[in-house]
């Protein structure tokens, strides 16, 4: 699959990952965005040998969307102290696969305590007293959908827009569950069946970042993916909600 290049210069390259590909090596031996982002440079760049490349944060392998790596160690440097410092902002689309328990509630924070298995790969809420336990805040927007037509029958899609203070692990994952309705195809968290691409319906949809070296705001958007359970989605975000 070509990478589809959202930006790119001396300092930045900004990509659209596709829900599946991981975005840095792992044990599955799978290319990964990361490859794919260094091969661009290097054929595009013509740099020779290895180009560098620098990963500077990470998206779920079967979400979808904005991710940006550093070109230059310079540029790494500073856009991963971003997203240290929290003031990276990041705006996500998903589609939950029921009505919230929340009920009519259209908007709200939602702030809590995670722990996560690593052998499991997964995270669960707790108190703050647990070891390793960390604070999770999410702002959420939703909006209830018509009735969708699946591959396996009929459901009423929640409509989700998270824009994230924090960056744990799975945390909009565990938000939608918590709101009481799981992320279409998140099996990990309460979806009762997996997309037909193995996908979960979660998408960076907008990183807002400063450039690190002109310190101008870089604001970049990836299009909703061109899956069918997309293509009726309304972000609630932007009526207001």
């Amino acid at each position: 699959m070509e990478l589809e290049v959202l930006h790119a210069d001396n300092h930045v390259l900004a990509v659209i990952k596709p829900a599946g590909l991981a975005v840095a090596p792992d044990e599955s031996g799978d290319e990964s965005l990361l490859d794919q982002a260094r091969e661009w440079l290097r054929r595009e760049r013509k740099k020779p040998g290895q180009a560098f490349i620098g990963l500077v944060h990470r998206l779920d392998r079967p979400v979808s969307g904005v991710v940006v790596f550093g070109a230059t160690s310079k540029g790494a440097a500073r856009l991963s102290e971003e997203f240290r410092q929290g003031t990276a902002r990041k705006t996500y689309l998903g589609i939950g696969s029921k009505p919230l328990t929340e009920g009519p509630k259209t908007s709200g924070q939602w702030d809590a305590w995670l722990l996560k298995d690593a052998a499991r790969n997964q995270v669960r809420v707790c108190t703050d007293q647990e070891p390793g336990a960390k604070l999770a805040r999410t702002r959420w927007y939703a909006r209830a959908g018509q009735q969708l037509e699946t591959w396996s029958g009929a459901l009423t899609p929640t409509y989700f827009r998270f824009e994230p203070q924090t960056g744990r692990s799975h945390q909009l994952r565990v938000t939608a569950a918590s709101l009481g309705s799981p992320l279409l195809g998140d099996l990990r968290y309460g979806a009762k069946e997996a997309l037909p691409d193995a996908s979960i319906a979660l998408h960076a949809s907008c990183l807002e970042v400063l450039h690190p070296t002109s310190r101008q705001p870089l604001v970049l958007k990836a299009p909703l993916p061109s899956a069918p359970w997309w293509r009726a989605f309304v972000d609630p975000g932007s009526s207001g909600a």
